[in-house]
């Protein structure tokens, strides 16, 4: 699933950089326009991959353990 929402927001980065420097919308060109239901599926995925990674980041960002403490656990194991 991580891999499927990377994918996605790798298309949706690409083709917002496409909007912004050509001012060409590469989904809505393969499928047909903005308001083509195709294309809203796209622009959905890719919404929601951002919200799904979102949460696997928070998640990620939990469960780090701060640097001082690795040391501590380092120090206590030799």
């Amino acid at each position: 699933m991580v891999r499927f929402a990377t994918a996605l927001l790798i298309i949706g980065g690409l083709n917002w950089g496409l909007i912004g420097l050509f001012q060409f919308d590469l989904v809505a060109a393969i499928f047909g326009g903005q308001a083509a239901i195709l294309s809203r599926i796209i622009y959905t995925l890719v919404g929601a991959a951002a919200l799904y990674e979102v949460f696997v980041f928070n998640r990620l960002r939990s469960a780090e353990i701060p640097a001082s403490r690795r040391v501590d656990r380092i120090d206590r194991a030799a």
